[in-house]
């Protein structure tokens, strides 16, 4: 579907030869421009580096293929998001990205675009709704990921066992899904060392924000004062978690298992407020996804789903990182 949008893209294309591309790589010189295409990414919220990081990426990426990309905020919220698609709908948009807010609210949404013919790829975040159609979706693994996040406290607290919270986001699919691989693995680890239990003591809602997780946890302090572990389902729920457990000084008695890998996080892993993150790879999910808008449009056969695995990350990969500057601090 090409809109009139487009078409006063392409006449700019025309008129600024130098700056646009053509087809679906570099243009070279005795080439005209292409069509320009355009874009919806509906994020799930740019207050989180992981979703900006996708973002900076896609406007990039969608360059070199006379891409452009309309980003806006959702802001965590399924009615915000609702509308914004609705308006890339009211747009003409070639396209739509989205991680959705919630895994089944957005189905009607995506219903619509579905009837107006403009396909939707989902980025990081699956549509489990039922009755839409999701051209792509790129993401992680995030159930491989649960898994290595509990290795990672089985690894820190295993010898000894002890009370873990989950600091959840249970309407996030991505999150269910790591927070089932977590849970896998340290049932697995209580079935082999009864002697050394992990007891889950509590799931609660940490909102994937760090002013929501640290309400939480500072909640589940008072009421479980003697846990050991928590594991929080990205990096701003768990920088959260550790402010609320600085506060009441327990850092040395509760180790913070994150995910997610975003600077900050890795920055915190290296000063030893986290213990370790499962890190996902948004630069690579942003760019694949752009390849699939592309190969899409031009009649192409596309994979449905693509997961990533994702890497488990310590300490000792942090102070190796060479992203990570040695002045860079956690604010």
């Amino acid at each position: 579907m090409f809109s009139s949008r487009n078409y006063l893209l392409t006449l700019l294309a025309a008129s600024l030869p130098g700056i646009f591309v053509s087809g679906c790589g570099p243009r070279a010189d005795n080439e005209s421009p292409a069509l320009v295409r355009t874009v919806g990414y509906s994020a799930m919220s740019l207050t989180n580096p992981f979703f900006q990081e996708i973002a900076d990426t896609l406007k990039e990426e969608g360059r070199q293929y006379n891409m452009v990309f309309e980003v806006n905020d959702a802001d965590n919220k399924a009615d915000v998001q609702t509308k914004q698609i609705e308006n890339y709908i009211a747009s003409g948009m070639d396209a739509i990205v989205i991680n959705p807010v919630d895994r089944t609210a957005l189905g009607p949404a995506i219903k619509k675009a579905n009837e107006a013919g403009i396909p939707v790829f989902t980025c990081d975040l699956q549509c489990t709704a039922k009755g839409v159609k999701i051209a792509a979706h790129i993401g992680t693994d995030n159930l491989q990921g649960g898994r290595l996040a509990g290795d990672a406290m089985v690894e820190a607290i295993g010898d000894q066992g002890g009370q873990v919270l989950v600091l959840h986001f249970k309407q996030a699919n991505s999150c269910v899904l790591r927070v089932d691989g977590f849970v896998e693995v340290i049932k697995k680890h209580n079935e082999e060392n009864p002697d050394r239990k992990i007891d889950i003591v509590a799931e609660l809602e940490g909102g994937g924000s760090r002013d929501v997780a640290v309400k939480a946890m500072a909640d589940a302090l008072q009421a479980n004062p003697d846990l050991t572990g928590v594991f929080a389902i990205n990096d701003p729920s768990a920088l959260g978690a550790w402010r609320a457990i600085n506060d009441v000084g327990k850092t040395d008695q509760i180790t913070i298992i994150g995910f997610d890998g975003a600077k900050k996080g890795k920055i915190a892993i290296r000063e030893g407020k986290i213990y370790a993150d499962p890190i996902q790879f948004p630069k690579r999910m942003a760019r694949e996804t752009v390849t699939n808008i592309i190969t899409y449009i031009n009649g192409d056969e596309v994979p449905a789903v693509t997961l990533i695995p994702t890497k488990l990350y310590r300490k000792a990969d942090a102070e190796a990182d060479p992203e990570l500057k040695p002045q860079a601090k956690d604010e």
